[in-house]
């Protein structure tokens, strides 16, 4: 997923809470129990009307006069079984200045449609408990969404690129052995189609450094030929192997280096030592 393995872990750990039920706050509960939430809490007093079945997609002719809350949890787990889905049938104004310390329990808020008096009450009750705040209000096509959060710092950051450390530079001997019993020459489309590319890479490279000394491509030219000599054993043009061999023909000059990270403790330990 996009959001990595910490984002999911973050999903699967929080416990949402949902202030009035309509198309808007449906919406951001559906896209958040697909994505696999832990917990939802949606609060509202309303019953299902005749007017909530053209725009709230949850909803059915069997919902009328029922719970809209209590509905829209139903539809909610069959969406996603695993979610622990609850609704609390009370009026939220009315939750917001009577009983504060009902939102506590939420890492996240949900408010859709709230007047801005209750939202300023609900802003301090979420800040004071480091709570994130979430404002949706929507006016047909167009609306808005205003988050209040303190500041933080995010410390997962991603790199922008990672080179993944494939030793085509210097295979092992099991990987040579491995490339070596394939053969890149065969004429069979379909065993030529399904050649992985790292062996290709291997291969390719080996014969390349056969005839050059024993080195591999490292100027602007030579990586060029080297990408032509990968393009020239493609059998068809559609052969989407070669096409990865081509793109990663790179890798094989690249001499992957100790991370920084290890040169920090190795000194650290040397200067403690």
């Amino acid at each position: 997923r996009i959001w990595g393995d910490q984002g999911q872990a973050a999903l699967e750990k929080a416990s949402i809470c949902l202030l009035n039920c309509g198309p808007t706050g449906t919406e951001a509960l559906k896209n958040l129990v697909l994505g696999g939430i832990g917990s939802v809490t949606v609060v509202d007093d309303s019953k299902v009307e005749p007017s909530d079945l053209g725009n709230n997609f949850l909803l059915d002719e069997g919902c009328l006069g029922h719970s809209r809350a209590k509905s829209i949890c139903s539809f909610l787990q069959e969406l996603n079984d695993a979610v622990k889905a609850k609704y609390v049938e009370e009026s939220v104004a009315t939750m917001i200045d009577t009983n504060p310390s009902f939102f506590s329990e939420f890492t996240v808020v949900i408010a859709t449609q709230l007047p801005e008096s209750s939202l300023l009450k609900l802003d301090g009750i979420c800040g004071s408990a480091n709570i994130v705040l979430v404002a949706a209000r929507s006016y047909g096509l167009t609306g808005l969404v205003r988050v209040s959060i303190k500041e933080h710092c995010v410390i997962e950051s991603k790199p922008d690129h990672f080179l993944d450390d494939l030793r085509l530079h210097n295979p092992w001997t099991e990987l040579k052995q491995f490339a070596k019993s394939i053969d890149i020459c065969d004429k069979d489309a379909v065993v030529h189609k399904h050649t992985p590319y790292i062996v290709i890479l291997v291969r390719l490279a080996e014969k390349w450094a056969d005839a050059h000394d024993g080195q591999l491509p490292s100027t602007r030219q030579e990586k060029r030929e080297f990408k032509d000599l990968i393009r020239a054993h493609m059998l068809n043009v559609d052969e989407d192997n070669y096409k990865e061999a081509v793109e990663s023909s790179y890798k094989v000059s690249l001499t992957p280096g100790i991370s920084e990270l290890i040169y920090i403790i190795a000194f650290v330990n040397v200067t403690l030592t």
